[in-house]
């Protein structure tokens, strides 16, 4: 029988992983999308797009479609739906692999300040800086909005959600950025601080580069750790090779 594998999406390395598997005689793939982007890019294979209720409604869903292995390549920061993949996973009995690109390291020249929230960000920015670049995403930005004293440029691909620091510009923008256009920002806005979650992806990066370059502070929201057990690769060329060795015998 032809193998069905779903893919948790909504990263560049999804939609790889899901272009790889599509080009394979057989192979069907369902690539699932949590829907908060109006217009993500172009994803080979099925698509849906939605929760699933959870990690029992998970298991239903899997089940019922008849899933024969699961690939959580969601964006690192996408606690609730890694937990429940691994969750429903176990009551299924289905293999899973979390594909989680490599976090940032800082280099001997950086000036970062590893924090485990955004609660914790918000509370050591004043001691850092006064102008912010916020690049966190569009949620979360309640966190900040205490800080009245404190003027922000915030950056995300999606109108961010309210509450908002009171002195707040918004910028809508979608990477790759290069070092250049994210050191004529943080030039043009007076920025003496940066924010940003450790997302790991190449295309954000820049803004790290240029950080260091001016010599500013970045703060570093750390990722939430994986649940307990999960198999990790770092990229979808190891999702292809781990899902290949289910496949022999």
């Amino acid at each position: 029988m032809s193998p069905h594998i779903l893919v948790l999406g909504g990263t560049t390395e999804a939609r790889e992983l899901a272009t790889e598997l599509t080009a394979r005689p057989g192979t069907k793939v369902t690539t699932s999308l949590a829907g908060r982007v109006a217009r993500p890019g172009a994803v080979a294979g099925d698509v849906r797009v939605g929760g699933f209720g959870g990690a029992r409604g998970l298991a239903d869903w899997l089940r019922e479609h008849r899933v024969d292995a699961v690939v959580d390549a969601t964006h690192p920061f996408a606690e609730t739906i890694t937990a429940n993949a691994a969750r429903a996973a176990t009551a299924t009995g289905l293999p899973l692999v979390v594909l989680r690109r490599p976090g940032w390291r800082p280099g001997p020249h950086d000036d970062w300040h590893p924090v485990p929230s955004q609660a914790a960000a918000a509370d050591l920015l004043p001691r850092l800086g006064h102008r912010v670049l916020l690049t966190t995403g569009r949620l979360g930005l309640a966190a900040f909005a205490h800080l009245t004293e404190l003027r922000f440029v915030v950056r995300s691909v999606e109108p961010p959600e309210p509450p908002m620091p009171p002195h707040t510009r918004v910028l809508l923008a979608r990477g790759p950025f290069t070092v250049a256009d994210e050191t004529a920002l943080l030039r043009d806005h007076r920025v003496d601080v940066l924010v940003t979650k450790d997302s790991g992806a190449a295309a954000t990066s820049a803004k790290l580069t240029a950080a260091r370059d001016l010599g500013l502070p970045v703060v570093v929201v750390r990722r939430p750790p994986l649940p307990d057990g999960v198999t990790v690769v770092p990229d979808a060329a190891a999702a292809l090779h781990w899902l290949d060795v289910l496949d022999r015998p």
